[in-house]
């Protein structure tokens, strides 16, 4: 009596199994450098808008008080801002740059601390 041992056999073929890897191997290299331009696009945007938020606060102090603040911290503690927020790429609330005003000791401005250069080649600290 023969017997047939192969119709039971429920398995998964060598080439079968390279396919599987050569396709997620393949979804692997496509989507990593993505990731990785979406996460720095993602920083960017927010220090814009940390900028934008900054920048009118500032003007808000300026025209209730016909100054510029001393320092940021001045800010938070007239109730102007919460807390001064970290800057997305150094993550770090002390890294900002303050820009004096024409009189001397004062914050006119504000630009980001981090090196380097945006996806569109402009300087972060060109903001």
């Amino acid at each position: 009596m023969f017997v047939n041992l192969q119709k039971n056999r429920v398995a998964f073929t060598l080439v079968e199994m390279s396919v599987v890897v050569a396709i997620i191997g393949l979804l692997y290299v496509t989507v990593v450098p993505m990731y990785g331009r979406t996460i720095k696009r993602t920083k960017e945007t927010a220090l814009k808008k940390d900028l934008y938020v900054f920048r009118n606060t500032l003007n808000d102090y300026f025209k209730d008080h016909e100054q510029w603040p001393e320092t940021l911290e001045t800010l938070v503690k007239q109730g102007y801002i919460r807390s001064i927020p970290p800057d997305p790429f150094t993550e770090k609330n002390d890294t900002w740059v303050t820009v004096p005003s024409q009189q001397g000791n004062d914050v006119y401005d504000v630009k980001s601390g981090a090196d380097g250069l945006s996806l569109d080649g402009i300087s972060y600290a060109e903001f």
